[in-house]
């Protein structure tokens, strides 16, 4: 599968504008950690941009969520390892390769650089840095869905939670346009 059908395929999956703008936020995040590893950028970005395929679907089932996607890309040309990283980040499979560890600690890393993004009189992404978020990092009720111990599971990769945080930044700092921050 190319990026482009991928996009397509995503953009063709999502009613909610906010969701699509997150599986963007993650191929970023995946694409600059592939870069990070010397991995394949465009495999990585993949998984980024499927991961959540049939989230609107499952939203109220999150039992089903990413078996459906799965399920999808049976009708493409889609690499098992990528299938198995996009069941990886909701915890369906055990996280065995670095790009499950990877979209694992990307999914909400992503969430709570957008809510500190949101915060900044700014509004924008180029308005924070690493210290502020880590400052709302530390508040327990800032950003509640972004999952600080699957943020921290980092570590299980090799980075440290500032150095995550500096590579999630500025890949999505990079597409700040497409996520109209």
């Amino acid at each position: 599968m190319t990026r482009q059908e991928a996009y397509d395929l995503a953009k063709s999956r999502f009613t909610n504008q906010n969701l699509f703008k997150h599986v963007l936020a993650v191929e970023a995040v995946m694409r600059a950690l592939a870069r990070h590893f010397g991995e394949d950028e465009e495999r990585w970005g993949l998984a980024g941009l499927l991961h959540d395929l049939d989230y609107e679907e499952t939203k109220n089932d999150p039992e089903r969520h990413t078996l459906v996607t799965a399920e999808l890309l049976k009708d493409y040309d889609v690499d098992d390892e990528i299938v198995h990283a996009i069941k990886a980040h909701n915890n369906r499979v055990p996280r065995e390769s670095l790009m499950d560890k990877a979209i694992y600690a990307a999914d909400p890393v992503t969430g709570l650089i957008v809510a500190a993004a949101l915060m900044h009189p700014s509004k924008k992404l180029a308005g924070i840095d690493v210290p502020f978020i880590l400052r709302r990092f530390k508040e327990k009720r800032f950003a509640a869905g972004a999952n600080r111990d699957q943020i921290r599971s980092c570590e299980e990769f090799g980075l440290t939670l500032e150095e995550f945080l500096d590579i999630a930044l500025k890949a999505m700092q990079g597409i700040s346009d497409e996520l109209g921050l």
